[in-house]
């Protein structure tokens, strides 16, 4: 638990990341998911309870650079140092070489920037350079909290290949993000979190399924022939456009039996499956803090 002034920032939170995949730390705005990153890696202190990190807290590692590697906040460097000399700064206090540094430029592409003062960065490139440092150590543990902010396409599809490439080689990937869309093609597992309390913790795939409905989209030459052979007391028809139908009440199995034993050709049959954002926003919509009206136009 954290708790500021009057807030509780996070309340009785309990969860595991595992390592060989990518997990996805997902929640509203103010839900407590960078005070929870900030805990892990002894940035805050919990009111109560405890962390631990490879089973023990972040900070009883000997060494931690190889324990964890966290971007909480690309900006968190001297301006007026080079990224080159930032990465050097970072590496001396663990012991590691020059060369593990000129590699990460190279990895996250900086290297023709690298003798630049990183006050004169954008925001990718300040997240292409937290990136580098918290993979210095080459750590089993990486926690990124939205690191995908001010990149570019190019950029995002990169970090998307990165997490998964580093999470095949068996190590525990832990990184929010706000873009679901990203997130979906990214993350296996989610731990979605609101108003600082554990609200769900799930692969993505049954995260999905469940916020999924019974609708099934039907196209056919012979919509009102099938329409006839649906219909059932416990069964939902919509012609939504000349040969396509919205049907509730029936698995896509069921129709698609019903149209052969008919001899009915079916051009589309397709179950409804929510996409991550649209169970996200279902699941949280209760969680959120800060609540926006609808503009009407």
């Amino acid at each position: 638990m954290k708790i500021y002034g009057d807030k509780v920032a996070v309340d009785d939170l309990t969860f595991d990341v595992k390592p060989g995949i990518v997990t996805g730390f997902l929640g509203p705005n103010g839900a407590g998911k960078s005070t929870t990153m900030r805990m892990i890696i002894g940035l805050d202190a919990p009111n109560r309870g405890s962390v631990t990190v490879n089973g023990r807290p972040y900070a009883e590692h000997r060494a931690p650079l190889h324990e964890v590697g966290a971007l909480l906040e690309a900006k968190a460097v001297h301006n007026g140092r080079s990224a080159r000399n930032h990465l050097l700064v970072l590496a001396a206090t663990c012991g590691i070489s020059d060369r593990r540094v000129d590699e990460l430029l190279e990895l996250v592409g900086l290297t023709h920037v690298a003798s630049k003062r990183v006050g004169g960065f954008s925001l990718g490139m300040g997240q292409r350079l937290g990136i580098a440092a918290a993979l210095l150590g080459d750590p089993a543990t990486l926690i990124l909290d939205e690191p995908v902010n001010g990149l570019d396409p190019e950029g995002v599809l990169w970090i998307r290949h990165l997490l998964r490439s580093l999470a095949r080689e068996g190590r525990t990937i832990f990184v929010s993000s706000h873009l679901m869309s990203e997130m979906a093609l990214t993350a296996d597992h989610l731990i979605v979190i609101g108003r600082g309390r554990l609200i769900a913790d799930v692969s993505v795939a049954d995260f999905t399924k469940h916020a999924s409905s019974d609708l099934v989209y039907v196209r056919t030459p012979e919509a009102e022939r099938l329409r006839d052979l649906l219909v059932g007391p416990t069964v939902h028809i919509t012609a939504v456009s000349p040969g396509r139908l919205e049907v509730i009440g029936l698995t896509s199995d069921e129709i698609g039996d019903l149209a052969a034993a008919n001899m009915i050709p079916l051009h589309e049959l397709i179950p409804h499956q929510a996409s991550l954002e649209d169970a996200f926003m279902s699941l949280t919509h209760d969680s959120v803090e800060y609540q926006t009206s609808e503009v009407s136009s």
